[in-house]
C-alpha cells in the first residue's frame, strides 16, 4: 500500500473518530482573489442539488437552514485562516504551488447519510490537486468535525514542497487538523472572523488525559487505540503564539518550507524556520509551559485548572532518602515529558541524573497565577518557593539529534524513553 493511500486511509477511517503569521512570501506578489470562486463539479462525486456561497459549495444538505449552517461556519473558518492569517487558499490547485493566481475552485462539501467509522473525511484529486470535504449529516454544523476536515484542506493546499504523500508527517495531518479546528473555536486570532459569520467561540478541544496525563509518549504517537496524534495540537498552540520569541512564522512554513519528497519529519522543518535555536530547547519550554498550561490559551488553561485534580502525574516511585526514580512505563519517550508536582516551600534543589539526553525545568507558579521557569543545566537547578506558590518538575526527553520516525510506525529508537532519577531536597514528590 502506498504512503498515499495509507494516509487517505487514516484520514477517512480515523479522522474524527465518532465518540471516540505571516504570510509566504509567494502571497505577497498574488493577484486579488476574485470574490466569487469557480464551481468545479469534477471534484468529488458532484450533484444536482447543492447551496453555494463565494469559497464553497455544499452538495445534499438536508435542507437550506443546515446549508446556511454549514456555509457559515466555513466561511468565518476561510476568512480567518486564508483572509487573516494568509495561509494559502484551498481554492488554489496544490498541482501548481507556485501560482497564487487562480484558477480558483470553490471547496465542495458533501453530506453523506454514513461514513463507516468516522463522521468526516478529506479526500482529494490528484490530477486536479483539490480536496472535497465529506461530511456524515449529523455533523454539518458541527466545527470540531467540519472545521477540522477545513484544515486537513489547508494542508493539501499548501502543495509540493509540502506534507503530501510523505510518510513521517502522516499522523501529523491529524494534529494539525484539530489545532485548526480549536483555534477556529477558541482563538482571539478567529473572533473578528466568527464575529462576521454570527459564529458563537467554541469550547477547546483539549485532552489532558493526553497531553498531561500521557505526556511521556512521543510528542506525535499514531498509534492506533493509545496513540496522542489528534491530542498532540497543544504543541502547535504554543509555537504559533511564540511566547517565548522563538517560534514566529511555524505556519504556513512548517508545509511550505518542508523538502520536497525527502520524508523529514515536520521536527525537521521547524528546527531549519527556528534556527539557530535548537527544536530540542522549543519542545523542552512547551512541556514546561504545559506544567500550568501557559501555551497563551485562556479556555485551556482554565479547563486544565478544573480538571487537573484528576490527572495521573504517578511519574516517579520512591528510593528513599529524598531519591526517586522514574517508573519504568512512564520514561519520557521521544520529545515526550514528565511533569511532576512538588510539595514543599522554601529553597528546592533538585538534581536529574539519567541515561541518556534530557532537558529538565522548575515551573512555578505564583499565587496570582504568573508562572516562572527555572532552567536546570546540566539536570541541576533549585528555586526559593513561596508560601501560596506550588512547583512542577519537568523532564524532557531531548536526544542530541532529531530521528527520522514514522509516528505510526514507531521504532524502539523513538519508544525508548529516558531513564532517570531525582534528589530532591527541600521538597518531596
Amino acid at each position: 500500500m502506498s504512503s498515499w493511500s495509507r494516509l487517505l486511509i487514516a484520514t477517512a477511517l480515523a479522522a474524527i473518530a465518532l465518540p471516540a503569521s505571516a504570510r509566504p512570501s509567494v502571497a505577497a506578489a498574488a493577484a486579488e482573489p476574485p470574490a466569487q470562486f469557480t464551481a468545479n463539479p469534477r471534484v468529488g462525486p458532484g450533484g444536482t442539488r447543492f447551496k453555494d456561497s463565494p469559497h464553497f459549495r455544499i452538495y445534499g444538505a438536508t435542507n437550506d437552514a443546515v446549508a446556511d449552517g454549514a456555509i457559515a461556519m466555513l466561511e468565518a473558518a476561510y476568512t480567518c485562516f486564508v483572509e487573516d492569517l494568509g495561509w494559502r487558499s484551498p481554492g488554489l490547485s496544490f498541482r501548481n504551488f507556485e501560482s497564487t493566481n487562480g484558477p480558483w475552485n470553490k471547496l465542495n462539501v458533501y453530506q453523506l447519510d454514513t461514513l463507516p467509522g468516522a463522521a468526516a473525511n478529506t479526500p482529494t484529486d490528484l490530477n486536479l490537486g483539490l480536496a472535497w470535504l465529506n461530511v456524515v449529516k449529523t455533523y454539518m454544523t458541527e466545527p470540531s468535525v467540519v472545521v477540522h476536515e477545513f484544515g486537513h484542506a489547508l494542508t493539501y493546499a499548501a502543495g509540493p514542497p509540502g506534507w503530501i504523500d510523505q510518510t513521517r508527517t502522516g499522523a501529523w495531518w491529524e494534529t494539525t487538523a484539530n489545532f485548526v479546528a480549536d483555534m477556529y473555536l477558541t482563538s482571539s486570532k478567529c473572533a473578528s472572523a466568527r464575529a462576521k459569520f454570527n459564529q458563537k467561540e467554541g469550547n477547546t478541544l483539549i485532552d489532558f488525559k493526553k497531553s498531561i496525563s500521557d505526556s511521556f509518549q512521543v510528542i506525535v504517537d499514531g498509534t492506533r487505540d493509545t496513540g496522542n496524534y489528534y491530542q498532540a495540537w497543544p504543541f502547535f498552540v504554543y509555537l504559533f503564539n511564540n511566547l517565548d520569541n522563538t517560534t514566529a512564522n511555524i505556519f504556513p512554513q512548517v508545509w511550505t518550507q518542508y523538502k520536497k519528497g525527502s520524508d523529514e519529519t515536520p521536527l525537521h522543518v521547524m528546527e531549519r524556520i527556528i534556527a539557530p535555536v535548537k527544536i530540542q530547547t522549543v519542545v523542552a519550554r512547551y512541556w514546561a509551559r504545559m506544567a500550568f498550561v501557559d501555551i497563551g490559551h485562556p479556555k485551556a488553561q482554565a479547563a486544565f485548572n478544573n480538571q487537573r485534580k484528576n490527572l495521573n502525574y504517578a511519574n516517579l516511585d520512591s528510593q528513599g532518602s529524598g531519591r526517586y526514580r522514574v517508573k519504568s512505563a512512564r520514561r519520557p519517550r521521544y520529545m515526550g515529558a514528565n511533569i511532576t508536582p512538588l510539595k514543599g516551600t522554601g529553597n528546592i534543589v533538585a538534581n536529574v541524573t539519567a541515561d541518556r539526553p534530557f532537558t529538565a525545568t522548575l515551573a512555578i507558579k505564583a499565587a496570582n497565577g504568573a508562572v516562572r521557569y527555572v532552567d536546570m543545566p546540566g539536570g541541576n537547578g533549585q528555586a526559593n518557593v513561596a508560601n501560596g506558590e506550588e512547583a512542577m518538575l519537568v523532564v524532557v526527553n531531548t536526544p542530541a539529534n532529531l530521528i527520522l520516525f514514522d509516528p505510526f510506525k514507531l521504532t524502539a529508537e523513538a519508544n525508548t524513553g529516558v531513564d532517570y532519577q531525582v534528589q530532591l531536597t527541600g521538597a518531596t514528590v
